[in-house]
């Protein structure tokens, strides 16, 4: 039996977040996507440290459809280099994975 897992990804905008969660969903990649508004990123890029507002997003998804949801994000991002981290996850209940299973059928 398979088990959930999480792709974590900031965007520059709430649109832009909403946009790609709304292809994943449709695509049957994710179940849900929880979006997080303002979140402050401080990170290094092109050897300069940076500070930005941005739009967390924690998208839900299956064992079996992970890397099909990391692939499809990096495709869509805006971003140059999205910072797109998935894993999986250690315990779902069987009611949340049964939801899960249903939601990507």
């Amino acid at each position: 039996m398979s088990g959930g897992a999480l792709v974590w990804c900031p965007f520059p905008n709430a649109d832009a977040a909403r946009s790609i969660a709304a292809t994943l969903l449709e695509e049957k990649l994710i179940a849900c996507a929880n979006i997080v508004p303002a979140i402050e990123s401080i990170f290094t890029w092109k050897g300069e440290v940076s500070s930005e507002v941005e739009v967390g997003v924690l998208f839900k998804t299956t064992q079996e459809h992970l890397n099909a949801v990391t692939e499809r994000l990096a495709e869509l991002h805006p971003y140059e280099t999205p910072a797109i981290m998935g894993w999986l996850v250690d315990q779902t209940p069987p009611d949340t994975l049964q939801w899960l299973k249903q939601s990507l059928k």
